[in-house]
């Protein structure tokens, strides 16, 4: 008896085994995502892409939609890789703006990755709001003489 038991219990382990690996080997098909990265690097991961963007919104006060338009197929999604939105170009003239000062005015180590320099960020001028030229502006006092 005792015999029969241990069979059993070495066949479970056996298919317990078999069934961990096949699922530790599982990988999902993943379809390759068409990228539209014009400053961002092409292989850049997802997470880190997402948080680059998590930190736009921030800065901004926005929502995605902001640069992003909806696509054309499905107008509750959006379209990152369009192009449509010209708030999307004015991100990266953005970007490459603020890596050149970084680059040119913060590298005081003359580092080979001056890109991860983050003395100025989108929030050094944007603090939460999307047309910071504009939250700045009020009217002149009247002149009282």
């Amino acid at each position: 008896m005792l015999q029969l038991h241990r069979k059993k219990i070495m066949v479970t382990l056996a298919l317990s085994g078999c069934v961990l690996l096949g699922v530790a080997a599982y990988r999902p098909y993943e379809q390759p995502r068409k990228r539209n990265l014009k400053v961002l690097p092409e292989n850049i991961s997802r997470d880190s892409l997402d948080a680059i963007m998590d930190e736009f919104k921030v800065s901004l006060g926005v929502k995605c939609s902001f640069c992003h338009a909806p696509r054309a197929t499905d107008p509750s999604k959006l379209d990152f890789g369009s192009d449509d939105k010209p708030e999307k170009e004015i991100a990266r003239h953005m970007m490459r703006m603020t890596a050149d000062i970084n680059k040119q005015y913060f590298n005081f180590k003359n580092s080979d990755r001056p890109d991860t320099l983050r003395a100025v960020t989108c929030n050094t001028c944007h603090h939460g709001d999307a047309h910071p030229e504009e939250a700045g502006k009020t009217e002149a006092p009247a002149n009282t003489k």
